[in-house]
């Protein structure tokens, strides 16, 4: 890079057949330019999400990061840039798995609880309808849920249970038989759940909790579509949190919630059926991990070329460039991970390794990297002005949240050696 200038940039040609002119989406984060697997449509639509975010969320971050608030205001406007399955990717099919992919890379590296409150909906919650619903009942709520006219949430983490849910879910669904018979007022029966869920991040906005429960008739885990104003459901804010400050958490209690089995997820029979759900969302999280790497770099990367100390830009010692060296390397390795994940499920392979592998190292990845980018920015770094703290914390939850470290690391080890290395 020629010292003191980023015009280079500006000069690049992408393998696309893009002209000298064109200027890059993530000219600087994306060294060997993962971006030229975009289509040029796919390039506007994630040009339309930034010149969003840089306009109208940007501004208002800090402050509400601080308060500890989601910012509402940019709900509706987010919704409405048509993102999700956006109309001009979709003509004769789905927008592609890595399209989606850079679309929460450009929402992480603006904000983790931008992206975090955006993929609730458009990769947990969307997931657990394409997974767990009967056709019938992706026929009805799948376009809600793209429109986001039905909002809902992944309702699995209890208060004593996280990584080791598979076997310690407790919330308990007990099924109560209805007369159907077919005549005016038949119910196909009800369920009863009760029990707690925990971390769930935008319960109080949502319509609907997909909640995952134990039927306590078979032992197997079923999921349910719970209306957040049911009796007997009741939320509570997470209070005193340090990272993910914006994304609003909450405890839930559910006492005897009555649930139609219209509204249970059909195909969601035992916990196997939970694990594809997860498998195919934890590439999501790797996406989200890798766009925080990019957003405190281009953090500490513009601070660092202003920033001047001994009569010089603190970008010009070699320390400094150093330390951007590595966190540019990161990202780069984190990129190559999360790009080639999406190509193999857009074959339609979906492996637990594959995914744990690349939530395990891009989170491990970005630990350092945004370590390293509140370093060069010195006793800045820890103030919000400059954009890296926020970088800074929020990768802490990220880096727990999907998986941890130590999970994924056992995922991986199994699919290795053959052996199982969980305790029971």
């Amino acid at each position: 890079m020629p010292s003191g200038s980023w015009d280079w940039v500006a000069e690049m040609t992408t393998t696309t057949g893009s002209t000298a002119t064109d200027q890059r989406l993530y000219s600087v984060a994306d060294w060997y330019d993962a971006e030229a697997l975009l289509t040029t449509e796919e390039r506007q639509v994630l040009g339309r999400l930034r010149g969003f975010l840089d306009a109208q969320a940007k501004p208002l971050l800090a402050e509400y990061w601080e308060r500890g608030e989601f910012p509402e205001q940019l709900a509706r406007p987010l919704i409405d840039l048509d993102i999700m399955e956006p109309a001009e990717l979709t003509v004769e099919a789905p927008a592609r798995g890595i399209y989606h992919g850079f679309r929460i890379f450009e929402l992480a590296r603006t904000d983790a609880s931008l992206a975090t409150w955006y993929t609730a909906q458009a990769g947990l919650f969307r997931t657990a309808i394409r997974v767990g619903a009967s056709e019938d009942q992706q026929r009805e709520w799948m376009p809600k849920v793209i429109d986001f006219s039905l909002k809902g949430v992944f309702s699995l983490t209890e208060p004593e249970h996280g990584s080791d849910i598979a076997g310690g879910l407790a919330t308990t669904a007990r099924f109560e038989p209805g007369t159907g018979d077919g005549g005016t007022g038949s119910d196909d029966g009800t369920w009863v759940l009760d029990g707690a869920k925990r971390w769930i991040g935008g319960a109080s906005t949502a319509d609907v909790l997909c909640v995952f429960a134990r039927d306590v008739a078979d032992g197997q885990v079923k999921a349910f579509l719970v209306d957040r104003t049911a009796a007997g459901v009741s939320l509570e804010k997470i209070h005193g949190k340090t990272s993910l400050r914006m994304m609003q958490n909450a405890h839930i209690t559910l006492n005897k919630v009555r649930v139609p089995e219209a509204m249970r997820l059909h195909n969601v029979n035992s916990f196997k059926d939970v694990a594809a759900m997860l498998r195919a969302m934890r590439s999501d999280v790797a996406w989200i991990a890798t766009g925080i790497q990019a957003g405190a770099f281009e953090a500490a990367l513009a601070y660092v070329m202003e920033r001047q100390q001994f009569g010089r830009s603190l970008g010009s010692f070699q320390l400094v460039q150093e330390k951007l060296a590595r966190m540019l390397g990161n990202i780069t390795a984190s990129l190559s991970l999360v790009v080639r994940l999406t190509e193999q499920q857009s074959w339609g392979i979906y492996r637990d390794q594959d995914s744990a592998l690349a939530k395990m190292q891009t989170s491990l990845m970005m630990r350092e990297t945004v370590g390293l980018a509140r370093e060069v920015v010195g006793g800045n770094g820890i103030t919000l002005a400059a954009d890296v703290a926020r970088f800074h914390a929020d990768a802490e939850a990220v880096y727990s949240y999907e998986g941890t470290h130590e999970i994924n690391a056992l995922i991986i080890g199994r699919a290795l050696t053959g052996a199982s290395a969980f305790t029971s």
